[in-house]
């Protein structure tokens, strides 16, 4: 399974919930705190995402940074 994390400015975060609706694997919500400017910001609230972008898509500030953890290489069988 590929895995994938994000990262959120808060400070450009309006909390539109874009993201939060955008996210098939529902790993986002909601912060309880307020950023600089008053708004709650997306933040994760599990560790399953696959680092599908959708949520980097959908936000209209570009809040959003996805990072995909690299793939492990397949190990081989050598045969003689």
């Amino acid at each position: 399974m590929i895995r994938g994390t994000i990262v959120v400015d808060t400070q450009i975060c309006k909390g539109c919930e874009l993201c939060i609706t955008a996210c098939p694997q529902d790993c986002l919500e909601l912060s309880p705190g307020l950023n600089q400017k008053g708004y709650r910001y997306a933040q994760l609230k599990n560790d399953t995402c696959t680092g599908c972008v959708n949520c980097a898509i959908v936000c209209p500030d570009c809040a959003i940074t996805v990072y995909r953890q690299a793939k492990k290489p397949r190990s081989v069988a050598v045969t003689a």
